[in-house]
C-alpha cells in the first residue's frame, strides 16, 4: 500500500511562506543600502590597515609579531580569506560579504522581533534596521571594516539568549569580542536573558564555556602574549584624552547628530512610549551596553556609532507596536527618506583624502620597485595596498608609534607616547631593511618629522628630499643610507 505523505502543520506552512516573502525583500534592500559602498576603492584608513594586514600575512606575516594593530584577528583574518579566493587588487568581495552581514543582521532582528511580538513587528525591525544601517558619513556606513562584522554576532547573541542555548550564546559573543573588542559589550543583555531565564548555574557554565572556547582558540592560533597586549593592555594611552576634550566633544556630538537624523523616524515613537518599552530591559541594556562601547576610548568615530543601530530598531520596533497603524507606515517612509539622502551623499560626495592616497601611491610606484620596501610615515596606510609596496616596518601608521591614532590634537602625542617598546623594534626594522624610500605624509600634524627625534635623525643622515606629491614629501636613500 503506498504511504500518503502527511500534509505540512498550518504553523510550517505559515513560518516557510513568511520568511520566503521576507528574506528576499530584506537581502534586496541590504544590496540596495550598500551600493555606494561599490563605488569607491576604498571608504576610510581602517579598509585600508586591513588589506595591507591581510598581504603581510598571505606573505607568511604572523599576527600580533610581524603584523601588528589594536584589533582583535577575526577581521584580519576574514580579508586574508578573501584575498586568497578572490585576489587582493579589489575590495569588492569583502563589500560583498558587509552586505551578507547585514542582511543576516536584518534577518535574525527579524525573527527576535517576531518571536517577541509577532508577524508585523519582525518586518518592521528587518526594513527598519536596514533603513538605518546607513545613516552616517559613508566614510564610516558604508566602509567594510570592525563594526559591521560585529553586528551580526551581537544580533545572533541575543537571537540564541532568547531561546536559552546559552553555549551557542557564549560562542557569538565571543564572535564579536573577536571582530573588535566593544562587540563584547553585548554580554551585557545575554546576562540578563540568563538571568531572567531562572537557570543562572547551569547556563552560565555553558555560556563561559561557549565564550572561552573561540577566545582560546584565537589566542593559540596567534600569540597569547602578543594577544593579550593588543586586544587588552596595550592600549592605556590610546584610551586618553587628555589635551583633547574639546577636540573628541565636537566629533562626539557631531556624529550622534547624523544618526539622529538617520534616525527621526525611531524616536519618536520610542519617546512616546518610553514608559512602556522599558519592559524590554535587555533591549534597553543592549542599548545602553552598546552606547558605552561607543564611548570607550574617547574617540566617538562614526563608525563606532553602528553599535548602536540593531537595538535601536528593536526599541522601536516594540514602541511602534502600542500606536496606531499608521505610526509604523511613518516611521518607515521617514526612515526610507532619511536612508535616501545617505546614500545620495555616498554616491556623489568628494573624497579628497582618497585622491591623495592615489596621487601618493603612483608617485610611490613610480619611484620603487615592487621588491622594494617603503615607509609612509602618515595615517593612511592604504597608499601601501595602492601602491602595491611592502612596509619596512610592522607600524603600518605613524598612530601607533606616537599615539596620534584617533586624531589626537593635544599634547599627547610623540614618541614618548607610543606602543609600549615600539620604538626598540622600529629602530630594529629600519637598521635590518632600511626602505628604499620614505614618504612624510605628516602635512604639518603634531606627529611631522620635525617633532619625532628617531625619525628626524634617519631621515637626516640616510635620506635626501626628492620630490613633493599634494604636502607629502618623498625622501630616497643616500648613497651613504
Amino acid at each position: 500500500m503506498l504511504a500518503v505523505p502527511l500534509a505540512p502543520a498550518p504553523a510550517q506552512v505559515t513560518r516557510t511562506a513568511y520568511w520566503s516573502r521576507l528574506l528576499p525583500a530584506l537581502a534586496a534592500l541590504a544590496c540596495v543600502t550598500r551600493i555606494p559602498s561599490f563605488v569607491r576603492p576604498l571608504w576610510n584608513p581602517d579598509e585600508g590597515y586591513l588589506a595591507v594586514q591581510a598581504r603581510l600575512l598571505a606573505q607568511g606575516g604572523h599576527l600580533y609579531e610581524t603584523v601588528v594593530d589594536r584589533k582583535p584577528p577575526l577581521v584580519p583574518w576574514l580579508y586574508e580569506a578573501v584575498f586568497a579566493l578572490c585576489g587582493s587588487g579589489s575590495l569588492a568581495p569583502v563589500r560583498v560579504l558587509a552586505v551578507l552581514a547585514q542582511a543576516l543582521t536584518a534577518v535574525l532582528l527579524a525573527s527576535l522581533a517576531r518571536r517577541r511580538w509577532g508577524d508585523t513587528a519582525g518586518r518592521a525591525a528587518g526594513v527598519l534596521y536596514l533603513l538605518v544601517s546607513v545613516g552616517l558619513n559613508p566614510e564610516d556606513a558604508q566602509a567594510a571594516t570592525f563594526e559591521v562584522f560585529i553586528l551580526p554576532c551581537t544580533a545572533a547573541a541575543l537571537w540564541c539568549a532568547d531561546r536559552g542555548r546559552w553555549a551557542a550564546a557564549g560562542a557569538a559573543v565571543a564572535c564579536a569580542f573577536l571582530a573588535k573588542q566593544t562587540g563584547g559589550a553585548v554580554l551585557l543583555p545575554v546576562a540578563w536573558l540568563l538571568h531572567r531565564a531562572g537557570t543562572p548555574r547551569a547556563g552560565a557554565v555553558r555560556l563561559a564555556a561557549g565564550f572561552a572556547l573561540p577566545v582560546g582558540c584565537a589566542a593559540l592560533a596567534t600569540d597569547p602574549a602578543g594577544f593579550l597586549f593588543w586586544t587588552v593592555t596595550g592600549s592605556a594611552a590610546y584610551a586618553s584624552f587628555t589635551g583633547s576634550e574639546l577636540h573628541v566633544l565636537g566629533r562626539c556630538l557631531g556624529n550622534t547628530a547624523i544618526l539622529a537624523v538617520a534616525c527621526a523616524g525611531l524616536l519618536p515613537p520610542v519617546l512616546r512610549t518610553l514608559r512602556t518599552t522599558r519592559a524590554a530591559a535587555d533591549l534597553w541594556l543592549w542599548f545602553a551596553a552598546s552606547a558605552v562601547a561607543v564611548a570607550a576610548g574617547f574617540h566617538f568615530f562614526g563608525h563606532y556609532y553602528l553599535q548602536l543601530t540593531p537595538p535601536a530598531a528593536l526599541l522601536a520596533t516594540a514602541a511602534l507596536r502600542h500606536l496606531p497603524r499608521e505610526r509604523l507606515t511613518a516611521a518607515v517612509l521617514t526612515s526610507a527618506g532619511c536612508c535616501a539622502l545617505f546614500l545620495t551623499w555616498g554616491l556623489f560626495a568628494p573624497r579628497p583624502e582618497l585622491a591623495h592616497a592615489q596621487r601618493l601611491a603612483a608617485a610611490l610606484a613610480q619611484r620603487t620597485a615592487p621588491t622594494d620596501r617603503v615607509l609612509v610615515w602618515g595615517m593612511h596606510p592604504e597608499t601601501y595596498w595602492l601602491a602595491g609596496r611592502t612596509p619596512a616596518t610592522r607600524y603600518l601608521t605613524a598612530g601607533l608609534l606616537t599615539n596620534y591614532s584617533g586624531g589626537r590634537d593635544g599634547p599627547q602625542v610623540g614618541e614618548a607616547y607610543a606602543v609600549r617598546g615600539a620604538w626598540p623594534v622600529f629602530r630594529a626594522e629600519m637598521a635590518a631593511h632600511a626602505p628604499t624610500l620614505v614618504v612624510d605624509d605628516s602635512r604639518g600634524r603634531p606627529y611631522a618629522p620635525p617633532h619625532i627625534p628617531t625619525l628626524n635623525h634617519l631621515l637626516a643622515s640616510r635620506y635626501e628630499e626628492v620630490a613633493r606629491v599634494d604636502g607629502a614629501i618623498l625622501y630616497a636613500r643616500t648613497p651613504r643610507g
